[in-house]
Order: C-alpha cells, then structure tokens, then sequence
C-alpha cells in the first residue's frame, strides 16, 4: 500500500512538537531548580548576617597606611583569596561533612558560634578600655617596604577571612534542607559567590568613600555637590563607628542563638526554653506587635548569652588559643596570593 501523502511530514511535525515539549519540561524543572537554589542561598546567607557584618567591617583595617592608588588592587587580592578559601577549600569540605559525618555539623557550627561570641565580647571588652581587640591586622610587625607590607596584610586578611567564611559556610550549610549533593553545592557555591561579591564590593565602596568626597569636594561645579562632598568625608568616621558596632551586636547575637539552639539540639534545652518563655510573656500585651517584639527580646535575650560567653571565652582565647594559631601560622605561612 502506498504511503499517505504527509503522513511522514505530519510524523515528523509530531515528533517534533513532542521533543519541543520534553525541552520545555526540562526548561521548567531546570527553572525550578535555580530558583529553589537562589531562595535557598538567599535564607541561608541571612543566618550568617552576623560573620559577614564582621567581615566587611574587619577588612577596611587592613588597607590603612596605603597608597591610594593600592586600595582597590589589595581589595581585589582579598577578595580573590576569599573566593579560593570558600570554593576551593570550605565547599568541599562542607559537602564531604554533610554526605559522610553529618552528625559533626552542629558542633562546628556552634565552635562558630563561640567563635563570634568570643569575638564580639572582646570588642566590647576593647570599647571599655579592656584588652586590646584582635579584629584588625595580624599584628606582624610593619616594615618601610611597601611591597612587603601589602604583602604581610593581604596574607593576614586572608586568614583572617578564612575563620569567617568557615563560619559562614558551616552556618549556611546547617541552613540548607536537606537534599542531594548536586543541590547543596550549587548553593553553598552561590552563597559563596554572593557574600564575597557583596562584602568586598561593599568595601571597595567605603575604602573609596573618601576619595569620592573630597574630589566632590573640590572639583564639584554646584555648591550643592561640594557641600555633598564634605558631607561624605564627615561621615565615614561615624559611619566606620556605626558599622562596628551593628557588626558586634550581629556577632553576638548570631553567635549566642548558635549556641542557645545547639544546645537545645544536644539535649540541653534549658537555656533555649527560658529565652522562648520570656520572650513569649514579654510579645503577649503587644497586640499586632507581637511577633516582632517575641523576634527583639529572643535577639536580645541571645545576644546578651553570647556576650556572658564571650567574656568567658576571652581568657582562653586569648592566652591558650591565640598563642597557638600564631604559632601554626608562623609554620605554615600562607602561599603568597598575587
């Protein structure tokens, strides 16, 4: 029998509409699937507020006594050496811990926490006029040779960057659903990409803050732009003031609900259970309110736990843990970033 004319056209037509169909439906899971993993990124990233607060407001310490002209270059180098340690080094890690040890996530998550505790209390111990506050330059001593000097600070801000991005990966691991191991990489990866992006692109803002001001200042043709100009190099200082002190409150607080919930986690739930109890008294008269007064007194209440456990955690840091990473630092130097 001899073939219907257009019946092979119509075949292929058909076959054609179907595999356009399946590329749609892939295109669509495809879609889902980044969007799961940027709102995934998105929520995890907000737990670490706290370490990537500190991070941008750490960082701008170690480009002072710099030309100008090396800021942005050395921010750069910084920023560099934070995408290696976060990709290269923490990601890895973190996935080998979530596949295989899982059960080690809520301990280093909350040596994180006591990390930032211990952290936040010494900078309150150094606003007091207490100790000296850790949280700048790694303390190597400065030499007259400017290359060896930005030499020195880059390799001190990079270690420095690592302790905070394990924190920041670690708690943006333990944020993640549970999922496969294509997932979770992706957004940690993203998580990584995005913090970095947005803590050091916001430090190359601030580190050139000033420069933008007086070139307002002086070069601007309106007496509007020049006043703008002197305004901003008025308020760096304070904003400088201002960001220190949001990125400790941040750091204690992030760190003491580590703490406060991992011990809930292991069994302890006293603390977690107090905070809840008086938190949810304090929200019960506050009518609309009640839910973002319940969110102030459990921040508040966590933030003060974690600023008793700093100041607890301060000797040991400081004349046990201290002595030693400096030590191990001096044996293993980092390779130098170009």
């Amino acid at each position: 029998m001899r073939e219907r004319p257009g019946a092979g056209k119509g075949e292929a037509m058909s076959g054609l509409l179907a595999l356009l169909d399946d590329v749609a439906s892939l295109a669509k899971v495809a879609a889902a699937s980044v969007d799961d993993v940027a709102g995934q990124a998105a929520k995890a990233g907000a737990k670490a507020a706290g370490a990537v607060i500190d991070d941008a407001a750490v960082t701008p310490k170690y480009l002072t006594g710099f030309d100008a002209s090396r800021e942005l270059p050395i921010v750069w180098r910084i920023a560099r050496g934070s995408l290696v340690n976060k990709l290269v080094f923490l990601l890895p890690a973190g996935l080998a811990l979530s596949a295989f040890a899982p059960w080690l996530i809520p301990p280093l998550l909350m040596l994180g926490g006591a990390y930032l505790c211990f952290e936040g209390a010494e900078k309150v111990a150094h606003a007091l006029g207490f100790g000296h506050d850790h949280g700048g330059p790694d303390g190597s001593h400065e030499t007259a040779d400017p290359a060896h000097l930005e030499e020195q600070k880059v390799a001190g801000a990079i270690k420095t960057d690592f302790i905070l991005s394990a924190e920041i990966m670690t708690i943006a691991l333990a944020a993640i659903p549970p999922s496969n191991i294509w997932m979770e990489g992706a957004t940690l990866a993203v998580v990584a990409i995005g913090i970095t992006v947005a803590v050091y692109g916001a430090v190359a803002l601030i580190v050139k803050a000033d420069d933008m001001g007086l070139f307002m200042a002086s070069n601007g043709l309106l007496g509007l732009t020049r006043a703008f100009g002197r305004g901003i190099v008025r308020m760096m200082p304070r904003f400088m003031w201002l960001l220190t002190v949001v990125g400790t409150a941040a750091m204690l607080w992030v760190g003491g609900s580590i703490i406060v919930h991992g011990l809930d986690q292991l069994g302890w739930p006293q603390v977690y259970d107090w905070v809840h109890h008086v938190a949810k008294n304090v929200a019960a008269g506050a009518g609309d309110w009640k839910g973002a007064v319940q969110w102030v007194v459990t921040a508040t209440l966590d933030g003060l736990f974690g600023l008793a456990l700093g100041v607890v955690l301060i000797p040991i840091g400081t004349k046990v843990i201290a002595p030693v990473w400096a030590l191990l630092s001096q044996l293993n130097p980092i390779t130098r970033v170009e």
